[in-house]
């Protein structure tokens, strides 16, 4: 094919520079209802009233339009992250904090996204939060739906979800706070030179 890389005059390092930030993406996995949305939105609050430049990827909005075309079966999935991670990457590139909330069940599609990015600069958050609590949550009515076969492929149901093992933040939304959540993650982000305190 006759397609040829171009470089930026502008570097990514030059882009971030100015908004006293390193760029990142903090990729929150778990299963349905187990507070990644609710998280991952709490969070971009937080960083934008601290004045950080961020951008929130969230699985059912990508769904309305980027990736509209695909199911839900394994390959679709396996394309739907893939998408989500050479975006993600695109807005890091232009120096965002990005925030990216997707069950992604499967390991080796996060290790995909991982490999796109600069050592340190993809944070893993797994949502550990148990599926008795998610099931009784059911926020969407999705987990009773599933457990009636009127949904297939469910993740956690009859589809499995693959927990990662290396997560650089575990939060449980059944034992912690939306703000117990909020201070471990900038706690981290603050430790790792992401944002800084001064802000």
């Amino acid at each position: 094919m006759d397609i040829v890389w171009h470089d930026h005059k502008i570097t990514r390092a030059e882009r971030a520079e100015p908004k006293h930030q390193r760029p990142c993406l903090l990729w929150f996995t778990g299963l349905s209802g187990s507070g990644k949305s609710t998280i991952a939105n709490a969070l971009d609050v937080a960083l934008y009233r601290r004045g950080y430049h961020t951008f929130l990827l969230d699985g059912d909005n990508v769904r309305h339009g980027l990736n509209k075309d695909l199911g839900f079966s394994d390959s679709d999935r396996v394309e739907n992250i893939r998408r989500i991670g050479e975006v993600s990457k695109l807005f890091t590139d232009a120096g965002l904090i990005v925030l990216s909330a997707f069950i992604s069940p499967f390991t080796s599609d996060r290790r995909m996204v991982r490999n796109l990015f600069p050592s340190g600069e993809f944070i893993e958050v797994f949502m550990d939060t148990p599926l008795e609590t998610c099931e009784d949550r059911d926020p969407k009515g999705l987990y009773e739906k599933a457990r009636e076969g009127k949904i297939k492929h469910f993740t956690g149901i009859d589809s499995p979800y693959e927990p990662p093992e290396h997560a650089e933040v575990v939060l449980d939304t059944s034992r912690q706070s939306v703000e117990d959540c909020i201070d471990q993650l900038i706690g981290y982000l603050l430790e790792h030179g992401v944002v800084l305190e001064s802000r």
